[in-house]
Protein backbone atom coordinates (compact mmCIF):
# COMPACT_ATOMS: atom_id res chain seq x y z
CA UNK A 1 0.00 0.00 0.00
CA UNK A 2 1.49 3.35 -1.00
CA UNK A 3 0.68 6.57 1.46
CA UNK A 4 -0.87 7.95 -2.15
CA UNK A 5 -3.86 5.51 -2.21
CA UNK A 6 -5.51 7.64 0.29
CA UNK A 7 -5.53 11.26 0.88
CA UNK A 8 -4.72 11.63 4.55
CA UNK A 9 -2.81 15.06 5.85
CA UNK A 10 -1.22 12.66 8.73
CA UNK A 11 -3.85 12.34 10.51
CA UNK A 12 -7.18 10.83 10.51
CA UNK A 13 -10.69 9.31 12.22
CA UNK A 14 -11.92 5.81 12.49
CA UNK A 15 -15.47 4.86 12.86
CA UNK A 16 -15.70 2.03 15.49
CA UNK A 17 -13.76 0.65 18.17
CA UNK A 18 -14.25 -2.90 18.11
CA UNK A 19 -11.78 -5.49 16.75
CA UNK A 20 -11.98 -4.29 12.70
CA UNK A 21 -11.38 -0.81 13.77
CA UNK A 22 -8.53 -1.60 16.32
CA UNK A 23 -6.87 -4.42 13.05
CA UNK A 24 -7.14 -1.39 10.55
CA UNK A 25 -5.35 1.12 12.64
CA UNK A 26 -2.53 -1.68 13.34
CA UNK A 27 -2.34 -1.92 9.58
CA UNK A 28 -2.34 2.00 8.91
CA UNK A 29 0.00 2.89 11.08
CA UNK A 30 2.39 0.11 10.67
CA UNK A 31 2.16 1.08 6.87
CA UNK A 32 2.62 4.44 7.44
CA UNK A 33 4.31 5.20 10.95
CA UNK A 34 4.00 8.93 10.35
CA UNK A 35 0.23 8.65 10.36
CA UNK A 36 -1.29 8.83 13.39
CA UNK A 37 -5.53 8.14 14.64
CA UNK A 38 -6.88 11.54 15.75
CA UNK A 39 -9.98 9.77 17.38
CA UNK A 40 -11.96 6.51 16.85
CA UNK A 41 -15.62 7.51 16.61
CA UNK A 42 -18.44 5.01 18.35
CA UNK A 43 -22.34 5.96 18.79
CA UNK A 44 -23.74 6.58 22.25
CA UNK A 45 -25.13 2.98 22.86
CA UNK A 46 -22.03 0.93 21.75
CA UNK A 47 -20.00 -0.41 24.88
CA UNK A 48 -16.82 0.93 23.96
CA UNK A 49 -13.51 2.25 26.30
CA UNK A 50 -12.81 6.21 26.71
CA UNK A 51 -9.56 5.21 25.02
CA UNK A 52 -7.65 2.82 22.99
CA UNK A 53 -3.77 2.80 23.00
CA UNK A 54 -3.86 6.82 24.28
CA UNK A 55 -6.44 6.88 21.45
CA UNK A 56 -9.71 9.16 22.55
CA UNK A 57 -12.80 7.29 21.83
CA UNK A 58 -15.58 9.76 20.75
CA UNK A 59 -19.18 9.40 21.50
CA UNK A 60 -19.95 10.40 18.29
CA UNK A 61 -23.12 12.44 17.52
CA UNK A 62 -23.96 15.90 15.54
CA UNK A 63 -22.86 17.93 18.40
CA UNK A 64 -19.69 16.61 18.09
CA UNK A 65 -17.49 18.67 15.52
CA UNK A 66 -15.15 16.95 13.59
CA UNK A 67 -11.84 18.25 11.41
CA UNK A 68 -12.99 17.90 8.01
CA UNK A 69 -9.79 18.15 6.74
CA UNK A 70 -9.40 14.81 7.97
CA UNK A 71 -10.06 11.41 6.53
CA UNK A 72 -12.15 8.89 8.14
CA UNK A 73 -12.05 5.05 7.89
CA UNK A 74 -14.69 3.03 8.21
CA UNK A 75 -13.79 0.34 10.38
CA UNK A 76 -17.16 -1.79 11.24
CA UNK A 77 -19.14 -4.87 9.35
CA UNK A 78 -20.07 -3.49 6.22
CA UNK A 79 -23.93 -3.71 6.98
CA UNK A 80 -22.97 -0.61 8.74
CA UNK A 81 -21.13 1.50 6.23
CA UNK A 82 -23.88 3.45 4.40
CA UNK A 83 -25.33 4.89 7.59
CA UNK A 84 -21.91 5.67 8.91
CA UNK A 85 -20.81 7.30 5.68
CA UNK A 86 -23.99 9.22 5.59
CA UNK A 87 -23.47 11.00 8.96
CA UNK A 88 -19.93 11.61 8.14
CA UNK A 89 -20.97 13.38 5.39
CA UNK A 90 -23.50 15.55 7.78
CA UNK A 91 -20.55 16.01 9.61
CA UNK A 92 -18.21 17.33 7.14
CA UNK A 93 -16.11 14.57 6.34
CA UNK A 94 -15.65 14.56 2.46
CA UNK A 95 -12.80 11.76 2.37
CA UNK A 96 -14.24 8.57 3.57
CA UNK A 97 -12.81 5.15 3.04
CA UNK A 98 -15.14 2.27 3.95
CA UNK A 99 -13.50 -0.87 4.54
CA UNK A 100 -14.81 -3.30 2.22
CA UNK A 101 -13.16 -6.95 2.05
CA UNK A 102 -11.44 -5.90 -1.21
CA UNK A 103 -9.55 -2.86 1.13
CA UNK A 104 -9.09 -5.58 4.17
CA UNK A 105 -7.83 -7.69 1.85
CA UNK A 106 -5.22 -5.19 0.16
CA UNK A 107 -4.19 -3.73 3.74
CA UNK A 108 -3.55 -7.30 5.30
CA UNK A 109 -1.58 -8.18 2.59
CA UNK A 110 0.77 -5.48 2.38
CA UNK A 111 0.96 -5.70 6.12
CA UNK A 112 2.23 -9.12 6.35
CA UNK A 113 4.59 -8.81 3.47
CA UNK A 114 6.25 -5.58 5.21
CA UNK A 115 5.97 -7.68 9.02
CA UNK A 116 7.38 -10.56 7.93
CA UNK A 117 10.58 -9.14 5.85
CA UNK A 118 11.09 -7.50 8.92
CA UNK A 119 11.40 -10.79 10.65
CA UNK A 120 13.27 -12.13 7.70
CA UNK A 121 10.21 -14.52 7.07
CA UNK A 122 8.91 -15.20 3.72
CA UNK A 123 5.05 -14.82 3.23
CA UNK A 124 4.29 -17.24 0.75
CA UNK A 125 1.43 -17.13 -1.10
CA UNK A 126 -0.09 -19.68 -3.70
CA UNK A 127 -1.04 -16.89 -6.21
CA UNK A 128 2.48 -15.31 -6.67
CA UNK A 129 5.00 -17.83 -7.53
CA UNK A 130 7.89 -16.13 -7.06
CA UNK A 131 7.09 -15.93 -3.18
CA UNK A 132 7.49 -19.78 -3.21
CA UNK A 133 11.18 -20.36 -3.54
CA UNK A 134 13.08 -21.28 -6.64
CA UNK A 135 14.01 -24.38 -6.75
CA UNK A 136 11.44 -27.03 -7.43
CA UNK A 137 10.80 -29.79 -5.49
CA UNK A 138 12.16 -33.19 -6.64
CA UNK A 139 12.75 -34.66 -3.47
CA UNK A 140 8.91 -36.17 -3.28
CA UNK A 141 7.63 -39.26 -3.64
CA UNK A 142 3.58 -38.91 -3.61
CA UNK A 143 1.43 -39.55 -6.47
CA UNK A 144 2.19 -37.50 -9.86
CA UNK A 145 -0.69 -34.65 -9.83
CA UNK A 146 -2.46 -36.29 -12.12
CA UNK A 147 -3.08 -39.06 -10.29
CA UNK A 148 -4.11 -37.28 -7.27
CA UNK A 149 -7.43 -37.56 -5.64
CA UNK A 150 -8.63 -33.88 -4.84
CA UNK A 151 -11.76 -32.53 -3.10
CA UNK A 152 -12.49 -29.57 -1.46
CA UNK A 153 -15.47 -29.77 0.37
CA UNK A 154 -17.63 -26.57 1.10
CA UNK A 155 -19.58 -26.88 4.50
CA UNK A 156 -22.89 -25.94 4.21
CA UNK A 157 -26.32 -25.61 6.77
CA UNK A 158 -30.21 -25.91 5.77
CA UNK A 159 -29.85 -22.96 8.41
CA UNK A 160 -27.65 -20.60 6.26
CA UNK A 161 -28.84 -17.62 5.17
CA UNK A 162 -29.52 -17.41 0.97
CA UNK A 163 -26.35 -15.93 -0.56
CA UNK A 164 -27.12 -12.36 -3.09
CA UNK A 165 -24.98 -14.29 -5.85
CA UNK A 166 -25.10 -17.77 -6.88
CA UNK A 167 -22.55 -20.01 -5.90
CA UNK A 168 -20.82 -21.37 -8.46
CA UNK A 169 -18.46 -24.28 -7.21
CA UNK A 170 -15.04 -24.97 -8.40
CA UNK A 171 -14.63 -28.25 -10.18
CA UNK A 172 -12.45 -29.61 -7.18
CA UNK A 173 -15.38 -28.39 -4.60
CA UNK A 174 -18.22 -30.02 -3.35
CA UNK A 175 -20.89 -29.58 -0.74
CA UNK A 176 -20.98 -31.25 2.44
CA UNK A 177 -24.17 -30.34 4.74
CA UNK A 178 -22.87 -29.97 8.26
CA UNK A 179 -25.25 -30.75 10.87
CA UNK A 180 -27.02 -33.29 8.97
CA UNK A 181 -28.15 -34.92 11.74
CA UNK A 182 -30.17 -32.12 13.35
CA UNK A 183 -31.97 -31.31 10.17
CA UNK A 184 -34.58 -34.22 9.82
CA UNK A 185 -33.45 -35.61 6.53
CA UNK A 186 -33.62 -31.72 4.97
CA UNK A 187 -30.96 -31.80 2.38
CA UNK A 188 -30.34 -32.14 -1.08
CA UNK A 189 -30.67 -35.75 -2.54
CA UNK A 190 -27.91 -37.33 -2.96
CA UNK A 191 -25.58 -34.73 -1.03
CA UNK A 192 -22.59 -35.61 1.05
CA UNK A 193 -23.36 -34.84 4.52
CA UNK A 194 -21.46 -35.35 8.14
CA UNK A 195 -24.44 -37.63 9.57
CA UNK A 196 -22.49 -40.78 7.67
CA UNK A 197 -19.63 -42.96 8.81
CA UNK A 198 -17.85 -41.89 11.71
CA UNK A 199 -19.09 -39.00 12.87
CA UNK A 200 -20.25 -35.98 15.85
CA UNK A 201 -23.12 -34.71 13.53
CA UNK A 202 -24.88 -34.12 16.41
CA UNK A 203 -22.32 -31.74 17.92
CA UNK A 204 -22.68 -29.13 15.35
CA UNK A 205 -24.21 -26.82 17.29
CA UNK A 206 -20.79 -26.35 19.58
CA UNK A 207 -18.61 -27.77 16.65
CA UNK A 208 -20.09 -26.05 13.63
CA UNK A 209 -17.83 -26.71 10.57
CA UNK A 210 -15.55 -28.76 12.88
CA UNK A 211 -17.93 -31.53 12.53
CA UNK A 212 -17.30 -31.75 8.60
CA UNK A 213 -13.53 -31.26 9.27
CA UNK A 214 -14.10 -34.50 11.25
CA UNK A 215 -16.10 -36.59 8.72
CA UNK A 216 -13.83 -35.76 6.18
CA UNK A 217 -10.87 -37.13 8.60
CA UNK A 218 -12.75 -39.91 8.90
CA UNK A 219 -14.52 -40.72 5.72
CA UNK A 220 -13.05 -38.67 2.96
CA UNK A 221 -10.64 -40.96 0.53
CA UNK A 222 -8.89 -38.37 -1.48
CA UNK A 223 -5.22 -37.39 -1.18
CA UNK A 224 -5.24 -34.15 -1.01
CA UNK A 225 -8.79 -32.52 1.17
CA UNK A 226 -10.16 -28.84 2.03
CA UNK A 227 -12.55 -27.48 3.87
CA UNK A 228 -14.16 -23.83 2.82
CA UNK A 229 -17.26 -22.24 3.54
CA UNK A 230 -20.63 -21.74 1.38
CA UNK A 231 -19.77 -17.75 1.84
CA UNK A 232 -16.00 -18.54 2.13
CA UNK A 233 -13.92 -19.94 -0.73
CA UNK A 234 -9.79 -19.78 -1.38
CA UNK A 235 -8.95 -17.43 -4.34
CA UNK A 236 -6.66 -19.70 -5.76
CA UNK A 237 -4.57 -19.67 -9.16
CA UNK A 238 -6.28 -22.35 -12.48
CA UNK A 239 -2.67 -24.15 -11.67
CA UNK A 240 -2.67 -24.49 -7.74
CA UNK A 241 -2.45 -28.26 -7.60
CA UNK A 242 0.31 -28.23 -9.91
CA UNK A 243 2.15 -25.82 -7.61
CA UNK A 244 1.55 -27.71 -4.54
CA UNK A 245 3.54 -30.22 -6.56
CA UNK A 246 6.06 -28.78 -7.74
CA UNK A 247 6.65 -26.69 -4.61
CA UNK A 248 6.25 -29.21 -2.49
CA UNK A 249 3.91 -27.56 -0.36
CA UNK A 250 1.99 -29.29 2.46
CA UNK A 251 -0.78 -26.60 3.36
CA UNK A 252 -2.71 -24.09 1.95
CA UNK A 253 -4.26 -21.44 5.00
CA UNK A 254 -6.05 -18.50 4.81
CA UNK A 255 -3.64 -15.20 4.85
CA UNK A 256 -3.35 -14.46 8.49
CA UNK A 257 -5.45 -11.72 10.81
CA UNK A 258 -3.93 -9.41 12.63
CA UNK A 259 -5.61 -8.97 15.64
CA UNK A 260 -4.85 -6.62 19.26
CA UNK A 261 -3.97 -6.57 21.77
CA UNK A 262 -3.12 -10.18 21.10
CA UNK A 263 -4.65 -13.68 20.25
CA UNK A 264 -5.31 -15.05 23.48
CA UNK A 265 -6.65 -11.42 24.97
CA UNK A 266 -8.66 -10.29 21.47
CA UNK A 267 -10.19 -14.29 22.09
CA UNK A 268 -10.95 -13.58 25.97
CA UNK A 269 -12.87 -9.94 24.82
CA UNK A 270 -15.38 -11.58 22.20
CA UNK A 271 -16.20 -14.53 23.75
CA UNK A 272 -15.89 -16.40 27.28
CA UNK A 273 -12.52 -16.64 29.00
CA UNK A 274 -13.51 -20.36 31.28
CA UNK A 275 -13.01 -22.17 27.95
CA UNK A 276 -9.74 -20.42 26.88
CA UNK A 277 -8.67 -21.00 30.40
CA UNK A 278 -9.49 -24.74 30.27
CA UNK A 279 -8.23 -25.55 27.08
CA UNK A 280 -4.56 -23.90 28.16
CA UNK A 281 -4.84 -26.04 31.34
CA UNK A 282 -5.27 -28.83 29.04
CA UNK A 283 -2.14 -28.05 26.98
CA UNK A 284 -0.02 -27.70 29.87
CA UNK A 285 -1.07 -30.83 31.12
CA UNK A 286 -1.18 -33.28 28.28
CA UNK A 287 0.92 -30.68 25.60
CA UNK A 288 3.46 -29.82 28.03
CA UNK A 289 6.32 -30.39 25.53
CA UNK A 290 4.62 -27.71 23.45
CA UNK A 291 3.31 -25.81 25.68
CA UNK A 292 5.42 -22.44 26.18
CA UNK A 293 5.42 -22.46 21.97
CA UNK A 294 1.97 -22.30 22.06
CA UNK A 295 1.79 -19.85 24.83
CA UNK A 296 4.09 -17.42 23.07
CA UNK A 297 2.22 -17.71 19.83
CA UNK A 298 -0.93 -16.95 21.49
CA UNK A 299 0.77 -13.63 22.95
CA UNK A 300 1.21 -12.54 19.11
CA UNK A 301 -1.29 -11.18 16.72
CA UNK A 302 -1.76 -13.39 14.00
CA UNK A 303 -3.93 -16.50 12.71
CA UNK A 304 -5.43 -17.71 9.94
CA UNK A 305 -9.30 -17.51 10.76
CA UNK A 306 -12.10 -19.48 9.52
CA UNK A 307 -11.50 -22.88 10.11
CA UNK A 308 -10.47 -23.54 6.13
CA UNK A 309 -7.78 -25.17 4.65
CA UNK A 310 -6.44 -27.31 1.96
CA UNK A 311 -3.33 -30.41 2.55
CA UNK A 312 -2.25 -33.40 2.23
CA UNK A 313 -3.88 -36.19 3.67
CA UNK A 314 -1.05 -37.48 5.81
CA UNK A 315 -1.25 -33.82 7.26
CA UNK A 316 -4.69 -33.81 7.85
CA UNK A 317 -4.70 -37.00 9.97
CA UNK A 318 -1.99 -35.56 12.45
CA UNK A 319 -3.47 -32.31 12.88
CA UNK A 320 -6.82 -34.11 13.66
CA UNK A 321 -5.43 -36.23 16.07
CA UNK A 322 -3.64 -33.39 17.76
CA UNK A 323 -6.55 -31.29 17.78
CA UNK A 324 -9.63 -33.35 18.67
CA UNK A 325 -8.43 -34.48 21.87
CA UNK A 326 -8.13 -30.75 22.71
CA UNK A 327 -11.60 -29.72 21.92
CA UNK A 328 -13.43 -32.74 23.73
CA UNK A 329 -11.54 -32.16 26.72
CA UNK A 330 -12.73 -28.49 26.86
CA UNK A 331 -16.50 -28.94 26.33
CA UNK A 332 -16.11 -32.39 28.17
CA UNK A 333 -15.84 -29.55 31.09
CA UNK A 334 -17.40 -26.49 29.31
CA UNK A 335 -21.05 -25.71 29.09
CA UNK A 336 -23.59 -25.84 26.44
CA UNK A 337 -24.73 -21.65 26.46
CA UNK A 338 -27.97 -20.06 25.28
CA UNK A 339 -26.28 -17.67 23.09
CA UNK A 340 -25.98 -19.51 19.85
CA UNK A 341 -23.17 -17.31 18.97
CA UNK A 342 -20.53 -18.02 22.35
CA UNK A 343 -21.93 -22.28 22.00
CA UNK A 344 -19.97 -22.46 18.98
CA UNK A 345 -16.46 -21.82 21.01
CA UNK A 346 -15.03 -25.32 20.02
CA UNK A 347 -14.76 -23.59 16.21
CA UNK A 348 -13.33 -19.77 17.83
CA UNK A 349 -11.08 -22.37 19.92
CA UNK A 350 -10.02 -24.04 16.68
CA UNK A 351 -9.22 -21.31 14.61
CA UNK A 352 -6.21 -20.60 17.07
CA UNK A 353 -5.12 -24.05 17.74
CA UNK A 354 -4.87 -25.05 14.01
CA UNK A 355 -2.31 -21.91 13.72
CA UNK A 356 -0.55 -22.77 16.37
CA UNK A 357 -0.35 -26.27 15.12
CA UNK A 358 1.33 -25.46 11.45
CA UNK A 359 3.55 -22.24 13.31
CA UNK A 360 5.17 -25.26 15.44
CA UNK A 361 5.85 -27.22 12.54
CA UNK A 362 7.32 -24.82 10.30
CA UNK A 363 10.01 -27.19 9.83
CA UNK A 364 7.89 -30.18 9.25
CA UNK A 365 5.37 -29.29 6.64
CA UNK A 366 6.16 -26.26 3.87
CA UNK A 367 2.82 -24.07 4.19
CA UNK A 368 1.77 -21.51 2.09
CA UNK A 369 -0.91 -18.70 2.30
CA UNK A 370 -4.28 -18.09 -0.04
CA UNK A 371 -6.64 -14.71 -0.05
CA UNK A 372 -10.16 -16.07 0.05
CA UNK A 373 -13.38 -14.36 -1.05
CA UNK A 374 -16.76 -13.43 0.89
CA UNK A 375 -20.27 -13.99 -0.60
CA UNK A 376 -22.53 -12.11 1.16
CA UNK A 377 -25.90 -13.31 2.52
CA UNK A 378 -29.05 -11.33 2.11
Amino acid sequence: MCKNEFQIEHKFYIAGAHSRARTLAAYIQYLADDYSIEAYLVTDDEDNPDEINNVPVIRWNMDIKLNPDYPAFIGTRGVYHRQIEDALRKSGIEKIYPVTVELDMKLRNAYLKKYFSSIHRGFPKIDDEATLGMTVDDSRTDLSVSRWKVCVYVAKSIFDKPLKQQLRLERYERVIYVGAALSNGRTENGAITDATGDNISMQNKQFCELTGLYWIWKNALEDIVGLVHYRRHFLLPGDWLDRMERYGIDVILPVPLYVAPSIEKNYMERHYSENWFCMMDYLQHYNAGEYQQIKEIFQGNLYSPCNMFIMRRNVLNELCEWLFPILNAVTAQGETYKDTYQNRYPGFLSERLITAFFEIRRGQYKVVYSDKNFYEGI
